[in-house]
């Protein structure tokens, strides 16, 4: 299928070819961008003075970069659906609006993020579960990585709007761009120039800044269909309120992520120190990359979703809606297999140190139990987010991380005693709870409406 067929119409041609054809770019480009911060990782790991102490203060950096990632949730997906649904009516002006306030809105947070988080960076890295060791190395990354915010806002928001018009492959491009960049620059500050984890930094924000102006550039293309334009970068009220409902699922999800990744820490580091803390940096590094395919299918079919949700082919959604569970639920039941069986596998590719390689072990067997019940989350949340559902997506990414994974981190850690175990266990038991209650309510919410509809397409 050309990529002209797939921008035009959504409601035409295979649904499962659709989605794969926008999800599998989408899910390569989510993985490449991800290795912004794992390839820092992975060259930091290697590192041959201090390379676990250098690991440990880029994991206490994690909870800022998500809230940096948060605010790109909040104004790049959350506009990316309803310019689909608009551009599903027809209602190109209303499309291309959106585009500009989310533009002027990634750009306004990205400075005011920076400003604030120079500032207070020391308390909340303090904070954050840092010693007096670590702060260094964690002070050093975050500082040149803050500088460069706004390229992160707008090569991370940006890129939605590329992918919701039916783009997938420049989407693809854009990121890999930047990550290419970063695979390419990382080695040469790290080693050649001896920066460490201030070289990491830099080649990430410069990588960021190259795919940004590459984003850029085609959203002011001749060859976009939606473009980025300067008169419609002026705020309206009503515009500016939708955005950020729908975007507040994305943003909740991310900033929940920063709250754990805080509380997982600072527990860590008052019941096992600065090794357990560089144990869950390893995991959350593994766990980063192997989700992706499943957060590629499910998300990627979210402007596949909207549109035909807007244009009345709701046989369609309903179709799409069976696939990505399937896919996402049978992936990583796969993956949860091969974690299992090859543990150190996984630990290696980010730190050989034998201390924690042993402390990391029988951990990772406890932190991914169950992973696949991580599928039944972001199918529901997909779905939600993809119809316009935004208060159903807020709730559940909150049940999640904030009404079940938090407080058992505190209950089984301390209250029960089982110390670090209980930090790593609070992970499966709220996948399983919080994911089939997000799934199931999904299904009881929209299914009869899709069904009470005329079925339109399919």
């Amino acid at each position: 299928m050309s990529e002209k067929a797939v921008s035009n119409d959504f409601t035409q041609g295979s649904v499962y070819r659709m989605i794969l054809g926008m999800s599998i770019p989408y899910m390569m480009a989510q993985i490449v961008n991800v290795l912004y911060n794992i390839v820092d990782r992975v060259y930091i790991g290697m590192t041959p003075e201090n390379a676990t102490l250098s690991l440990t203060g880029l994991g206490l950096t994690l909870p800022i970069i998500s809230a940096i990632s948060a605010f790109s949730n909040l104004f790049g997906t959350g506009g990316a659906p309803l310019c689909s649904i608009a551009r599903g009516k027809k209602d190109i002006n209303e499309a291309e609006a959106i585009i500009g306030n989310s533009f002027a809105m990634l750009v306004t947070a990205g400075i005011v993020l920076t400003v604030l988080g120079l500032i207070f960076k020391r308390p909340l890295l303090y904070a954050f579960g840092a010693s007096d060791v670590t702060f260094p190395y964690a002070n050093d990354y975050l500082t040149i990585y803050l500088c460069g915010s706004v390229f992160v806002m707008i090569s991370l928001g940006m890129n939605n709007y590329i992918n919701s018009q039916g783009f997938p492959r420049v989407g693809m491009l854009s990121v890999c761009l930047g990550a290419v960049c970063n695979i390419i620059l990382d080695p040469i500050f790290i080693f050649g120039l001896g920066m460490g984890v201030r070289g990491a930094a830099l080649a990430t924000v410069i990588s960021q800044a190259a795919a940004a102006a590459w984003i850029l550039r085609f959203l002011t293309g001749k060859r976009c269909i939606l473009k980025l334009r300067l008169k419609n970068m002026r705020l309206k009220a009503r515009r500016v309120r939708n955005i950020c409902m729908m975007g507040t699922a994305g943003f909740v999800m991310a900033a929940t992520n920063s709250v754990v990744q805080v509380v997982c820490n600072a527990t860590l580091q008052t019941y096992g120190g600065d090794l357990y803390v560089g144990v869950m940096t390893v995991f959350n590094s593994i766990r980063e990359i192997l989700q992706l395919p499943a957060c590629g299918i499910t998300d990627g079919s979210q402007p596949f979703l909207g549109y035909n949700y807007g244009a009345g082919a709701y046989g369609r959604v309903k179709k799409a809606v069976k696939f990505i569970t399937i896919a996402s639920v049978s992936y990583l039941a796969v993956v949860w297999f091969f974690i299992y069986q090859f543990p150190e596998f996984f630990i290696r590719i980010f730190n050989r140190d034998p201390e924690l390689i042993q402390a990391a072990v029988p951990a990772l067997h406890i932190q991914f139990m169950g992973f696949f019940f991580m599928a039944f989350q972001f199918s529901g949340q997909a779905v939600f987010v993809g119809l316009g559902k935004s208060k159903n997506a807020i709730f559940f990414s909150l049940l999640r991380k904030v009404v079940i994974v938090t407080p058992l981190i505190l209950v089984l850690s301390s209250v029960m005693g089982l110390g670090v175990n209980g930090v790593f266990m609070a992970e499966p038991i709220s996948n399983l709870i919080g994911g089939l209650a997000c799934y199931f309510t999904m299904l009881a919410v929209v299914w009869p409406e899709l069904s009470g509809k005329r079925r339109g397409k399919t």
